[in-house]
């Protein structure tokens, strides 16, 4: 009939193999790739930094993290002495 789908040459069952069947994919040949792209957050990042580029931020800071000083655990060995 004319409406069926043919199927493709190369299907399994044809007696042809194809040219990735002879390679094994193991961690040796994808970090050999000479072609590497990028993550997922690394090209979400260089979009929105393409319009604007991110605030600087110290490698330290001075100031000790929001709300540690106060935090619940240090009140607690407070109220212990």
């Amino acid at each position: 009939m004319a409406g069926e789908p043919k199927p493709p040459e190369d299907a399994a069952g044809s007696g042809d193999e194809r040219p990735v069947d002879g390679i094994e994919f193991d961690e040796d040949f994808v970090r050999g790739a000479e072609v590497k792209e990028p993550s997922a957050r690394a090209r979400m990042l260089a979009e929105k930094w393409r319009s604007q580029a991110p605030e600087p931020q110290p490698w330290r800071s001075d100031e000790p993290p929001a709300g540690w000083f106060w935090s619940k655990a240090r009140r607690r060995k407070r109220r212990k002495r």
